[in-house]
């Protein structure tokens, strides 16, 4: 089984288990083709994280999150009057992070593959060179961009054409074809050396990015343990730190399973305001505490302890909402957009993967490598421009 956001990339996926592969293959092989049939989210410019579960019952995650060049500093985004710069953390060269996900696929490859990896790109391949019918959605979505393409690009780029894109238009990518080839032939020097990390660093000579060789060369992905817990009859395991998202859903899976949701019914008040409630006092704790193990302490096991969160929850009224003055280092849940992409495998003999990938807002900073044919991300964005600053998503 393979699901993900374009059907073109879930079909490469079955073929390659199909042919023999795992689920591991057929996830490196959905990654490279959603690059090039779903460019909003999928990519080769950005990063991702992956939780994954063997068929023998254990459990791995990777991290291949973009992380900040080494020339990248605190008041970056800042003027010379401490104000955040419009548009400079999300629009500009400036805001791309060192893209991790040709080196997480080819971690993912190396630890728990079993085909060759030519075979799991080359399906990528083909189809930016040949090209691919795009959707309604894809059509609108590109005629909407198409003055920002041309805002950020001197050049022309694939996703810009004469006259507005309609269903079914078939969009070639021949210079993402010609990366891929790189990719598939020299694997890790195909995209962090040689002809692609030339083509990035010039890219950020355009625009005053700050992406060196040296940032490319050192980039590695991380093999990081999974959290995990239980709720009611299920094992949950999802993704640690730097991922929020694998913390705040335990916090919230604890907090609310002494709570008769069942009972309550799906979207009553009464559900609607209990989690509201929990998922408050969890991105409070987010916005405080979580940040890339790397670098700070994230205090995991605290933050999901029953008794830490049972205090969480003391001051909850079932019958009105916490003001959100009363909800300390306070971040509400922001709005959820489309700008990052999943996908789930599991194969034959029991091996499931769950990835999510990402060039941060959609279409990243929409610039497009010159020669290389990919989009940049602007992860930068993900850090706190100033102190209480939100970002895109309305997080601090």
């Amino acid at each position: 089984m393979v699901v993900s956001a374009h059907p073109e990339a879930s079909v490469i996926g079955v073929k390659i288990l199909r042919k023999g592969g795992n689920a591991f293959d057929a996830a490196v092989a959905t990654e490279f083709a959603l690059a090039v049939c779903y460019p909003q989210a999928g990519n080769i410019g950005g990063g991702g994280l992956i939780v994954l579960r063997n068929a023998d019952g254990s459990v791995d995650g990777l991290d291949y999150r973009e992380k900040a060049p080494a020339g990248a500093f605190r008041d970056m985004y800042l003027d010379e009057n401490g104000n955040v710069i419009d548009k400079l953390s999300t629009g500009t060269r400036l805001a791309s992070g060192v893209p991790g996900t040709v080196a997480g696929m080819i971690s993912l490859h190396e630890k728990y593959g079993s085909l060759p990896f030519r075979e799991l790109v080359q399906p990528a391949i083909d189809m930016a060179a040949s090209g691919f019918r795009i959707t309604a959605a894809q059509a609108e979505s590109l005629n909407r961009m198409e003055e920002l393409f041309n805002k950020q690009n001197s050049g022309q780029v694939s996703f810009v054409k004469e006259g507005d894109w309609i269903e079914g238009d078939l969009l070639v990518q021949t210079e993402l074809a010609a990366t891929l080839e790189l990719i598939r032939d020299k694997g890790r020097e195909g995209f962090y050396g040689g002809v692609t990390a030339d083509l990035i660093v010039e890219e950020m000579k355009r625009g005053n990015g700050i992406i060196s060789l040296e940032d490319l060369s050192q980039y590695i992905a991380v093999w990081r343990k999974p959290v995990e817990t239980d709720y009611r009859q299920y094992g949950i395991i999802s993704m640690a730190p730097p991922s929020s998202g694998g913390t705040a859903l335990i916090q919230l899976l604890r907090i609310v399973e002494k709570y008769p949701l069942a009972e309550w019914g799906f979207s009553t008040l009464r559900s609607v305001h209990l989690i509201t409630e929990a998922e408050r006092r969890v991105y409070a704790d987010r916005a405080e505490y979580l940040g890339d193990p790397d670098f700070v302490d994230v205090p995991v096991e605290a933050l999901t302890n029953p008794l830490y969160l049972e205090a969480r929850m003391a001051d909850f009224n079932p019958g009105m909402a916490t003001p959100s003055s009363q909800i300390y280092a306070g971040a509400v849940a922001p709005y959820e957009g489309e700008e990052t992409t999943h996908y789930s495998i599991v194969d034959s003999e029991g091996n499931a993967v769950a990835a999510t990938t990402t060039l941060n807002g959609g279409y990243g900073n929409a610039v497009v490598v010159s020669g290389a044919g990919f989009l940049l991300n602007n992860q930068m964005d993900d850090f706190s421009a100033k102190p209480g600053y939100a970002n895109i998503y309305g997080l601090v």
